[in-house]
């Protein structure tokens, strides 16, 4: 049996991936997790996952804002150096929902590892977006 963990976020309007990136980093987010900097374009349906290397951050940014990925998901991993924790944003087609999957070194409660730390989740990525619109979340743990 395997677990699923992701955390549906709802912006009043739609948002950039740079702005999200940009409100997360005053909370202690980055692009730059332990591998460099990951992200990936789904416009065939494959979900392909690249690297950059981390001088490249700003390049990324551009690539997954285009005006060309509209209509088309995109993502991006972000990785908490203090905590050293992360996971992947899956912006939708909309860009007014995004997904966070704690895929990078998952945090779990102590008396349930089984179980992943939601609350840790949403009190470092929330508030911070906050600033970006951010409407409302919804948060799943459940076994798969």
């Amino acid at each position: 049996m395997s677990r699923t963990a992701d955390i549906d976020l709802v912006f009043a309007h739609a948002v950039t991936v740079d702005a999200v990136v940009r409100a997360l980093a005053g909370a202690g987010w980055s692009m730059h997790e332990p591998l460099g900097i990951s992200y990936m374009v789904n416009d065939d349906g494959l979900f392909d996952w690249q690297s950059a290397s981390t001088d490249r951050a700003a390049d990324v940014l551009a690539m997954v804002d285009a005006p060309g990925t509209i209509g088309h998901q995109v993502g991006v991993c972000v990785y908490h150096t203090t905590a050293e924790t992360g996971g992947q944003l899956l912006f939708h087609a909309d860009r007014s929902h995004c997904s966070f999957i704690p895929t990078i070194d998952r945090r779990t409660l102590a008396g349930a590892p089984a179980l992943t730390d939601m609350a840790w989740y949403l009190n470092a990525l929330v508030p911070p977006l906050l600033a970006v619109g951010l409407a409302g979340y919804e948060a799943r743990d459940s076994a798969d």
